[in-house]
């Protein structure tokens, strides 16, 4: 499976920058609303609702390129621990853990009912070399999860340290009350 993600977002998780993942779900998720169905799952760049302005990143940030008819994987994930934040004076505790702007973490908290936010703190993964798929139209659209074929052999490394993912990991649950 592969989550899809801006891909700016994408470059942030695997550059260390970021930590978690901030969702409210997307319109194929339906009246259920998001949940983090799977566990571990391939990070599919997005560009779909994305700028460079809705983000922390400074002015003049260079993005990903941008593949013309392919989508390039270059990143796993491992949802270590979720939570849904109903308190929107718990959304100043994520800045230092993500790169979307307050704007947007606030959008996303106050979009449909209940108001919220799924938070999944992740374990990133850099995969030994780029998997390259031809863009096909069951990727598209407002989903969140999408059915990749069965992946090359690949390896990955930790795109944190042992100790810093730890830090990190301990600091969160902390600022959130969790025990």
């Amino acid at each position: 499976m592969a989550f899809k993600e801006w891909a700016v977002v994408c470059e942030a998780l695997g550059s260390g920058r970021q930590s978690v993942i901030l969702r409210k779900g997307g319109i194929a998720e339906g009246r259920a609303g998001f949940a983090f169905l799977h566990r571990e799952f391939f990070l599919f760049p997005t560009r779909f609702h994305e700028s460079l302005e809705k983000t922390t990143l400074p002015p003049g940030f260079a993005l990903p390129a941008e593949r013309e008819g392919e989508v390039e994987i270059r990143f796993t994930a491992k949802i270590e621990w979720t939570c849904f934040l109903s308190d929107p004076e718990q959304l100043a505790v994520l800045s230092d853990f993500h790169i979307l702007s307050r704007e947007v973490v606030e959008e996303r908290f106050r979009f449909g009912e209940p108001p919220g936010i799924h938070i999944g703190f992740a374990r990133i993964y850099r995969v030994s070399s780029p998997w390259i798929l031809p863009m096909e139209k069951r990727f598209g659209g407002c989903r969140s999860w999408v059915e990749l074929p069965t992946a090359p052999e690949i390896s990955m490394t930790a795109v944190l340290s042992d100790d810093e993912h730890d830090r990190r990991n301990g600091l969160l649950r902390g600022l959130l009350g969790l025990s």
